[in-house]
This record gives structure tokens, C-alpha cells and sequence, in this order.
């Protein structure tokens, strides 16, 4: 059965504070390691009113000392925004305060766009050619290797395992040429999936960290008590990608009921594309997706990803698709599929 992990964007309500926002990540990573999650990543963001993850190290070490056994880490650190010596310090640093639970995965999107990315002192023009590189040059800092002529404290010799992150084949070509394990971010950008997963497993190439390709990929999931519950907590996240593609992001808006159905069809689609790797409704309604989105994908991991608006009704859809997961391989009563969200 493959691991269920989750991914939080740590998002700021309109009614909401930062401070509130960041306490919520520890309550719920606390609420999905007694649930069984595999790990719970954060990720960075900038310039963002709707997400709190900007300071990516501090927030994990903040969900650190909330809990006590589950994986905890970056889905992901944004490289090219970072010289490599100090991702190194950051998550050595993490890795001396929870011992054999920090995961470090990258990305070279900026998470941001080129103001912020001007901002942070760094420059975007040569992403594609100095990312691997980048890449090479964080593992050796977090191995101590000699050779760099500058030691990573901490950082040096603490291993902290990478992934690479990705939308498009080029993760995953990187994660195979370097034997690294793989996620693909499914949740917003499901288009090259299929290809990037197969691109992925036949081009691997063991390393010293894994022997054996491992992918994980991202699964929106809204559960609650009915399907009509499930479809009006979907309708957050709905708003949120609407104003992102619209360029007008901003803080994550309470559900309102029709909201899909109330759009120009030019947006309609585009959320049907976003949105494919997603399902909402009941246990039963998340385990049959769950099941079809493992059997097409074949991935080791399943990472949920569910923006909701109420906290407490995030925390129950977190149970509830744990439960729809611990089902996965039981025989299901026929039933129409979710509907599409």
C-alpha cells in the first residue's frame, strides 16, 4: 500500500492572521502524525498574502517541536532563490533539532516572480543550466565533502535526504540521473505526469541514497460527511486558483456554494485541467479516486494536498481520507465516481 504524506501551503484566511495560520500547522501536523501520515511538508512561497511558508526552515522547525515521530520537510525549498551553503546550515541545522526526520525536496521555480526573485538578490536567467549544478553542490555541503574547501556547520555530514521536485519531465530526468527520489506536483500542474513518471523509472540510476526508483505525486482530496459538504470545502481552493490565473491572488476566501457553476466556461475549464488529480465527497467517494489515481500512477507515496477554508473541517478531511486510504485495497459497494473538483 503506498505511504499517505501531506503537504501544507499554511494558508491565511480573510478573516485570519499569520499567527494563526502558523499555530494551525502545528496543530494539524500534530493531528496527521496521530492519524499515521508518513511526513508533512511544507512549502516556499514569496509574496504571497495567502501563504505563510515563506521562512520555510523556521516554519518546519516551529511544526518540529509540535510533534514528535512524523517525517517532517520542504515540498520544497525553491533553489535557485538560495545560495546551496546555506539551504545546507538551514536544514542541518533542522536535522540536529529532529533527528532522522527531516526530508529536503527542490525545486527551480522561483515561487515567486521576477520582482521577488530580484528581491531575494538572485537571478532567474540561468535556472535550468544551474540547478543541477546547485543540486550537486548541496549534497556535497551536506556530505562534507572536502573538496568544496568550506565546511557547512551545521549542515556537514548529516545526509538530510533530497528529492526532486517537478511539473515537467525535467525533474525527472534530474531525479534519475542523480538516483534521487522523485514527487511531481499532480495538485496544480497534472498535464506531464504520466511522462514524467515513466521518464523517471527507465532512466534511473542507483546512488548512494537510493537504490531503486521511489515516486511520490500530489492528490487533492476533500473529504467530510456528504458529498454536498465535501464539494462546498472544495470551493476555497477553487477560488484561490481562479484568482491566482487571474493575477490577483490573495488571502483563501470562505466556500460558497455554486461558485464552479458560476463561472465563464473559459474558467470552468481551466479548473477541470488544474484539477484533475483531485476528488471530493465522502471516505467511500476519496478511497475509489484514491485507488484509480494509484493504479494509473503505480507512485510508492501519495501526497494530499487540501487547502480548506475552517480548520477544524480541514482536520476532518485529513481523518477522512486517511480512513478512505487505510481501504484502498478493500472491496468497495459500486458507486458513481467524485465528482471532479
Amino acid at each position: 500500500m503506498p505511504k499517505l504524506s501531506f503537504l501544507d501551503l499554511v494558508p491565511v484566511t480573510d478573516s485570519g492572521t499569520i499567527a494563526r495560520s502558523l499555530a494551525n500547522a502545528a496543530d494539524l501536523a500534530r493531528h496527521a502524525e496521530t492519524l499515521g501520515y508518513h511526513r508533512y511538508w511544507v512549502a516556499e512561497h514569496h509574496g504571497m498574502t495567502g501563504i505563510a511558508s515563506a521562512a520555510t526552515a523556521v516554519v518546519l522547525a516551529h511544526i518540529g517541536q509540535a510533534t514528535s515521530k512524523i517525517r517532517i520537510g520542504a515540498g520544497g525549498i525553491m533553489l535557485p532563490n538560495h545560495a546551496p551553503i546555506v539551504v545546507a546550515e538551514q536544514f542541518g541545522t533542522l536535522e540536529a533539532l529532529f533527528p532522522g526526520r527531516i526530508d529536503l525536496g527542490l525545486g527551480r521555480a522561483p515561487g515567486s516572480d521576477q520582482r521577488v526573485a530580484r528581491a531575494l538578490r538572485r537571478t532567474l536567467a540561468s535556472d535550468e543550466r544551474q540547478f543541477p549544478q546547485d543540486v550537486l553542490e548541496l549534497q556535497a555541503f551536506l556530505a562534507g565533502d572536502e573538496q568544496l574547501g568550506i565546511t557547512a556547520v551545521p549542515g556537514a555530514g548529516t545526509h538530510v535526504p533530497l528529492w526532486i521536485l517537478g511539473s515537467s519531465t525535467f525533474g525527472a530526468q534530474l531525479a534519475a540521473m542523480l538516483g534521487l527520489p522523485y514527487a511531481f506536483a499532480s495538485h496544480f500542474a497534472p498535464g506531464a505526469l504520466d511522462e514524467a513518471l515513466d521518464i523517471y523509472r527507465r532512466q534511473f540510476r542507483p546512488s548512494a541514497q537510493l537504490a531503486e526508483p521511489y515516486a511520490a505525486a500530489a492528490f487533492n482530496a476533500f473529504a467530510a460527511d456528504s458529498r454536498e459538504a465535501a464539494e462546498l470545502l472544495a470551493s476555497s481552493q477553487q477560488q484561490a486558483f481562479v484568482a491566482l490565473r487571474s493575477g490577483n491572488p490573495g488571502r483563501m476566501r470562505p466556500p460558497l456554494a455554486g461558485y464552479k457553476d458560476s463561472l465563464p466556461p473559459d474558467a470552468r475549464a481551466m479548473l477541470d485541467h488544474v484539477l484533475q488529480c483531485s476528488a471530493a465527497g465522502t471516505v467511500e467517494d476519496i478511497a475509489t479516486a484514491l485507488r484509480a489515481f494509484v493504479a494509473r500512477t503505480g507512485v510508492d507515496e501519495v501526497i494530499i494536498a487540501s487547502s480548506i477554508y475552517d480548520h477544524d473541517a480541514r482536520k476532518h478531511s485529513l481523518a477522512l481520507t486517511m480512513e478512505a486510504a487505510g481501504s484502498l485495497w478493500r472491496p468497495l459497494v459500486d458507486a458513481p465516481p467524485a465528482p471532479a473538483v
